[in-house]
């Protein structure tokens, strides 16, 4: 009785309120570790904060790629057995293996009707023309002054300007020149944004490993 009671407030706990989840990939780094060699960061991904409100530019979020263009990559992570996959699946409803999605996390950096580009003279992006502060880039494309329109890619970090729709994002990773984040698809019907519908919580702490717990920040680029 005790035993399905737990089971049941659990399975209420990760529908309702959140759940951990792995970092999938280097894209966050240094801020999150998720890259080969690194040590994979589990988050807490709290879903509360967006039931009063939609995310605010720096928020770290958890989604699932909302078109083909994000998802081609992905690869089903559970088991071709018929058994092992339905046990994976409830176990998933509990919170102790990952959904079956392709789940990602980027930061917010412009909201619904905002316009977002790069790059002004300093190399920075710009949100409704005016210049982000952001700290918590460690690693960028290059950036030549005297070749500022230079595209995004390899060679250079040249965007836009898109206007995000109403009622989505765009988000970037923090390690800026290893992310396929909303940059990388904007030819895809969204433009990159992502919907806020798609947003699956907030990333507000780092669970495992015992050395990395911490709290994830918010840090607002655009109140510089």
């Amino acid at each position: 009785m005790l035993i399905g009671i737990a089971a049941v407030i659990t399975a209420l706990v990760v529908t309702f309120i959140g759940r951990p989840y792995v970092i999938p990939s280097q894209s966050m780094e240094p801020t999150l570790h998720g890259c080969a060699g690194c040590t994979g960061d589990r988050i807490y991904v709290e879903k509360l904060s967006y039931y009063f409100g939609d995310p605010q530019p720096g928020d770290v979020v958890v989604f699932v790629g909302p078109t083909d263009d994000w998802n081609r990559h992905y690869k089903s992570i559970r088991s071709q057995n018929t058994v092992a996959r339905g046990l994976q699946n409830f176990l998933s409803f509990f919170g102790l293996v990952p959904p079956d999605e392709n789940d990602l996390v980027k930061r917010v950096i412009a909201t619904g009707g905002q316009t977002v580009q790069c790059c002004d003279a300093q190399g920075r992006i710009l949100v409704d023309g005016k210049p982000l502060d952001e700290p918590y880039v460690k690693n960028n494309n290059p950036f030549d002054p005297a070749h500022p329109d230079i595209p995004f890619g390899p060679s250079g970090r040249a965007f836009g300007p898109v206007k995000v729709p109403d009622g989505n994002l765009w988000v970037m990773g923090d390690n800026r020149a290893e992310s396929a984040d909303s940059r990388y698809h904007m030819k895809d019907e969204l433009q990159g944004t992502v919907p806020v519908k798609d947003v699956r919580g907030k990333a507000v702490f780092k669970i495992w490993p015992l050395s990395r717990i911490g709290s994830v920040k918010s840090e607002d680029p655009q109140t510089n």
